[in-house]
């Protein structure tokens, strides 16, 4: 049966990276977050409040573009950050920051929730938690300049509202993958372990204990 997942993570956390391995390894089909077309990223970062609102909506739009196309999509499919992290995670921050006025969230919230109400959710979300220490320096080792200036505060905000998600988050089996200490770039131990995780969550199966790395 095809399957429908979506790893989910503050930013520099390893969701692409993970999305690739995972494919690498089961065959599935990778939709990968709108990153560099996106024209307001950089605008955003020099200006939150001026461009807060575009970006999002930027945002928004692609990853509800992309939700359609891969569950239209004939094989097994993987999502890099879902379209509930660009609400209930960025869009949510940035409205609690005063970037976005309450209209323009008002606004983002309606259409948020009216078009999520059309599409079948995942079939497990993978959630990658790190600490801002673990954040800032993979941030730096990929090198995109516009980042360079991200506030670890930023990121600190982030993180919390990501904890705040994914606690209430019901919408199907999440796996929580402990980022500081799992490395699954350089430990393909601790990659088998991810493997072996996602088949037990995919099945209703609990055997494998991340608790033991």
């Amino acid at each position: 049966m095809n399957k429908f997942v979506a790893v989910a993570g503050n930013i520099g956390v390893g969701k692409t990276t993970l999305v690739e391995k995972l494919c690498a390894h089961k065959g599935w089909t990778a939709f990968y977050e709108p990153q560099d077309d996106n024209p307001y990223l950089a605008d955003f970062y020099q200006d939150m409040e001026a461009w807060a609102f575009h970006s999002q909506i930027f945002f928004l739009t692609r990853r509800l573009r992309a939700h359609k196309d891969l569950i239209n999509h004939p094989g097994s499919v993987i999502q890099d950050r879902s379209v509930y992290e660009d609400a209930e995670v960025f869009a949510q921050n940035l409205f609690r920051q005063g970037q976005i006025s309450p209209r323009d969230y008002r606004t983002y919230q309606e259409l948020y929730q009216v078009l999520t109400e059309f599409l079948p959710p995942p079939d497990l979300v993978i959630y990658i938690r790190a600490s801002v220490d673990t954040l800032t320096k993979r941030i730096k080792m990929r090198g995109r300049s516009y980042e360079n200036q991200i506030d670890p505060g930023y990121l600190a905000q982030l993180n919390a509202l990501y904890e705040e998600w994914i606690e209430n988050f019901q919408c199907c089996p999440v796996l929580t993958i402990p980022g500081d200490r799992l490395d699954f770039v350089a430990n393909g131990g601790h990659l088998d372990l991810i493997l072996a995780k996602v088949d037990e969550k995919l099945t209703g199966k609990e055997e494998v204990n991340f608790s033991r790395i």
